[in-house]
């Protein structure tokens, strides 16, 4: 399969990238007045100081803010539509969003529910969702990053979990892309050396799938390999010393660069696979999902030699110079998760069990079936219960 010499490019956010750009978002055209500021409802936000400093620099725009603090780690529906009461309420006109992929990923959902009627799950369109039209613009969104994980900053979708009928599932609209993103490393520098991992890697999966899914191009290749090259050579550097700044910078770009890919590319069932164990178990953290699948997943790809080439390169992008095999790919995988310390990883340490891989398969294909159609090859549901198995421990 041949890289198309066509794609459709379309990604309109503004991206404020570097350290210490939080400093200079008074001076950027905010699109509103009264903000609601979404971040988590851990306490890093308040206790780093990232939440007075954004408080802040939005008096010095001249814009009041209203601070909305309930966003999980896999955010759910009853926190969107709570969200959403609050823009109301307090007659917000756009949305800040402070944090990681979570609360980006909220906030979006927030900026439907908040000029749209109904509950968030009558727009999703997979799974028990009613596939309703969304009728009135959401609110415009300003996103602060505070991870580099998900590129949800730079992207129209949002994952949501319904804890109702344990689907986990994305949301996209275009006006959903954030009308500013603030990309500053420095306010990643407190991230603890796991979550650093898991959000790395999340943000090198989203390249990795590009680059083997069956909507590769010129564009997407381009950023894919540019992103799986600086994630795969700096983020051991940044979990083993989270003040090293040329690290975090580095990993930042990784992740902003995989958030084009989804929107010039495709992702494939991996994340799809994923979806449905953090659906089943909200207490794992996606970034450690996909690494618990990884080897797996990959590994019956290149059984298969579904692109013996790109598996090649993308060993070499993570540091194999002389790879000359697709098998050498799981080798720096693997390489790479033990330099990040999540080689040891066991989906027992998160409560699954191995009788809930049948419902997890029929889960992520009726919740992501598009992310399926993304496969060079056809996985069947025998195959994504194997892929769970071979990952089990």
């Amino acid at each position: 399969m041949d890289c198309a010499t066509t794609f459709n490019q379309f990604i309109p956010t503004q991206i404020l990238f570097g350290r210490n750009q939080l400093s200079k978002l008074h001076e950027q055209n905010l699109p509103g007045k009264k903000a609601l500021l979404v971040i988590s409802r851990g306490k890093s936000a308040r206790a780093n100081g990232y939440l007075d400093r954004t408080q802040q620099q939005l008096l010095l725009a001249g814009v009041e803010s209203v601070v909305f603090d309930k966003v999980e780690s896999n955010p759910t529906k009853s926190t969107v539509m709570e969200g959403g009461r609050a823009a109301r309420e307090h007659a917000c006109d756009f949305i800040v969003a402070l944090g990681g992929g979570s609360c980006i990923d909220a906030a979006k959902a927030i900026a439907v529910m908040a000029t749209n009627d109904g509950d968030f799950w009558d727009y999703v369109a997979t799974g028990t969702g009613k596939g309703k039209k969304v009728n009135s613009d959401p609110l415009p969104i300003v996103a602060i990053t505070t991870t580099a994980g998900t590129g949800s900053e730079a992207d129209p979708g949002a994952v949501i979990s319904n804890e109702e009928t344990q689907e986990k599932t994305g949301f996209r609209h275009p006006l959903l892309f954030p009308r500013l993103a603030v990309v500053d490393p420095e306010l990643m520098r407190t991230v603890p050396p796991f979550m650093t991992a898991c959000q790395g890697f999340d943000a090198l999966f989203h390249s990795v799938e590009g680059y083997v899914s069956n909507g590769v191009n010129l564009m997407s290749d381009m950023y894919a390999i540019t992103a799986i090259r600086n994630i795969g050579r700096y983020l051991a550097r940044a979990v083993k010393n989270g003040d090293d700044m040329e690290a975090r910078e580095r990993v930042a770009f990784g992740n902003t660069l995989s958030s084009t890919v989804m929107c010039v590319g495709r992702c494939t069932s991996e994340h799809a696979l994923e979806h449905a164990m953090s659906a089943f178990h909200p207490g794992l953290p996606h970034g450690a999902g996909l690494i618990l699948i990884s080897k797996a997943y990959y590994t019956h790809l290149i059984r298969r030699h579904v692109c013996d080439d790109r598996f090649i390169a993308m060993a070499e992008a993570l540091g194999m110079e002389n790879a000359r095999d697709p098998m050498d790919f799981i080798t720096a995988l693997e390489n790479l998760q033990k330099a990040c310390c999540v080689d040891q990883l066991k989906m027992s340490d998160y409560g699954i069990r191995p009788e809930e891989f049948a419902g997890m398969t029929k889960n992520a294909r009726a919740t992501a079936v598009y992310l399926f159609s993304c496969d060079r090859i056809a996985l069947t549901d025998e195959d994504c219960t194997a892929i769970y198995e071979a990952s089990f421990a």
